[in-house]
C-alpha cells in the first residue's frame, strides 16, 4: 500500500510543485486506511490548501489506491493545536 501511495504522490508532486509548494508522505495506517503528509511551501499560508487536501489529494488517493480511508496533514494538525514551526 505504501507504495502505491508513494507513487501517486509522484505523480501529483509537479502540480503542487507549480504552485511553491510540496508534500511528503510522513505515514500510512495500513490498517485504518490515514495517509499523514505534510504539505510545505506555499501550501502552507495557502487559504486554499484544505480544498487541495481534500478535494484534491484526497480524491485522487482514494481513487488509486484500494484502502485508503482518510489523508491528513500532519502540517495544519500542528497548526491547530498552536504549534508553530521552528526556524535555526
Amino acid at each position: 500500500m505504501r507504495a502505491q501511495i508513494e507513487q501517486v504522490i509522484e505523480a501529483i508532486r509537479p502540480a503542487i510543485q507549480a504552485d511553491n509548494g510540496d508534500i511528503f508522505l510522513r505515514d500510512v495506517d495500513e490498517e485504518t486506511g490515514v495517509v499523514s503528509v505534510e504539505l510545505v511551501g506555499a501550501c502552507v499560508s495557502c487559504p486554499a490548501s484544505t480544498v487541495t487536501l481534500k478535494a484534491g489529494i484526497e480524491r485522487i488517493l482514494k481513487d488509486r489506491v484500494p484502502g485508503v480511508t482518510e489523508v491528513i496533514d500532519l502540517g495544519q494538525a500542528a497548526t491547530e493545536l498552536g504549534e508553530r514551526p521552528v526556524t535555526l
